[in-house]
């Protein structure tokens, strides 16, 4: 979808030409941890960056994903604060982390309420993406920076219509795994901007809100066309349309030179016969969702098997942006609740 482009310019690193390789997270995320560095260094000595994680969940998952996060923060020079609460305690204590000047960023580790409906409508944990205030939405999910992703919205607008220079935030996972199609060059840096996937057909195995539909779109409004497939259906995403497809699922991949699988679940295998020579799979699942040693046999496949690490590199610099957009000591912006739209005072 959006620009991806670095806050910095950073030498290019190109990944090793190999037949068939396995691609480090580490090697991706680096540079924009670095990046990332250098920016804190750079704010002004009156902003201390501060992030926030909400913990309401027994998940396991998502307590190594905190601890990750606070780790690779801590280590860049923000400031990570994990508040664990009761799921019915959430609501309060984020509209209290909304109106607390000294807290840059927020983000909450689902599922907390898994299915439950709210009473305001939808599920609760829909309600709560959309409760966190858009100058601290770190993730890039609520309504408006989701709204804006899927209408190939840039910038975020003032209340006239008028884009501003504040570049509208991405959700991290989906934002990492471009990342990773740049870094291998599957993204061709040739073409315009919001153009450089052209050509190229993508599966991605799973629709969730938090990955795989954001990401779809992504890489639809950069030109790919994208087979997004579920448990009961798949669609061919362009440019923000859904159209039914005929193909099944492994027709798609088997067309595809790029598949992302995140399937929540151990028992899923993506069976590495639908793999074609030369093309990038992406595991964005919790669980290993191939094979690795088939899939490994095929000719030329590079092969990610974690986005964790890049996953939080682009939280950091999804902070960096909010406190650069909305949080410096001179900023002049109010952002207006109703759509998200900024007021210039």
């Amino acid at each position: 979808t959006h620009t991806h482009t670095h806050l910095l310019t950073l030498p290019h690193h190109h990944p090793p030409t190999t037949t068939m390789s396995k691609v480090k997270a580490t090697d991706v995320a680096e540079p924009f941890r670095a990046e990332t560095q250098a920016m804190v260094q750079a704010l002004p000595a009156a902003v201390e960056p501060l992030l926030v994680g909400f913990l309401a969940t027994d998940d396991p998952a998502s307590r190594k994903y905190a601890q990750w996060t606070g780790v690779s923060c801590r280590k860049d020079g923000i400031g990570f604060e994990l508040r664990e609460c009761q799921p019915h305690e959430l609501e309060g204590k984020l509209l209290e982390a909304n109106s607390d000047p000294a807290v840059h960023g927020i983000m909450i580790y689902y599922p907390c309420f898994g299915g439950v409906p709210s009473f305001y409508g939808g599920r609760m944990d829909d309600y709560l993406r959309d409760l966190v205030a858009v100058e601290k939405d770190v993730e890039g999910l609520c309504f408006t920076y989701r709204h804006n992703l899927y209408h190939n919205i840039r910038r975020l607008p003032t209340l006239q219509g008028e884009p501003t220079d504040k570049k509208c935030l991405l959700p991290c996972t989906p934002l990492a795994i471009i990342k990773f199609l740049e870094y291998l060059k599957v993204y061709d840096d040739q073409l315009p901007l919001g153009n450089r996937m052209s050509g190229q057909t993508v599966t991605v195995i799973n629709r969730s809100e938090i990955v795989g539909r954001p990401l779809g779109a992504m890489l639809a409004n950069d030109g790919a066309d994208v087979y997004s497939v579920d448990i009961d259906s798949i669609y061919l995403m362009r440019r923000g349309k859904m159209l039914a497809s005929t193909l099944d699922a492994e027709q798609a991949c088997r067309q595809s030179n790029v598949i992302i699988t995140g399937v929540p679940t151990e028992s899923y295998k993506l069976p590495s016969e639908w793999v074609q020579p030369g093309t990038v799979v992406i595991n964005v699942s919790h669980f290993k969702n191939v094979d690795e040693e088939s899939l490994l046999q095929v000719e030329g496949v590079r092969y990610v098997p974690m986005v964790g690490k890049v996953t939080v590199a682009m939280l950091e610099r999804n902070l960096i942006r909010l406190i650069h957009n909305f949080h410096l000591p001179d900023s002049n912006v109010k952002v207006v609740e109703a759509g998200g739209r900024i007021v210039r005072l």
